[in-house]
């Protein structure tokens, strides 16, 4: 993978890990709406087949 490649991996990963923390301070501000663990892992889950995508697509 290229240098321009592991840089936009990185970054996303970074991007989506704040975007997964604050999903779940969010939700654990207000309980009632959902589990916040559960947003909180559904916010991971979506940030791994972000990340293998990309990552996918640049090995291509």
């Amino acid at each position: 993978m290229s240098t321009l490649v592991l840089l936009v991996v990185q970054l996303l990963l970074l991007v989506g890990l704040m975007a997964v923390g604050v999903l779940g301070c969010a939700v654990s501000r207000h309980p009632v709406l959902t589990a916040p663990l559960t947003v909180a892992l559904a916010g991971a889950t979506l940030l791994t087949a972000e990340v293998s995508t990309v990552a996918t697509a640049a090995a291509r």
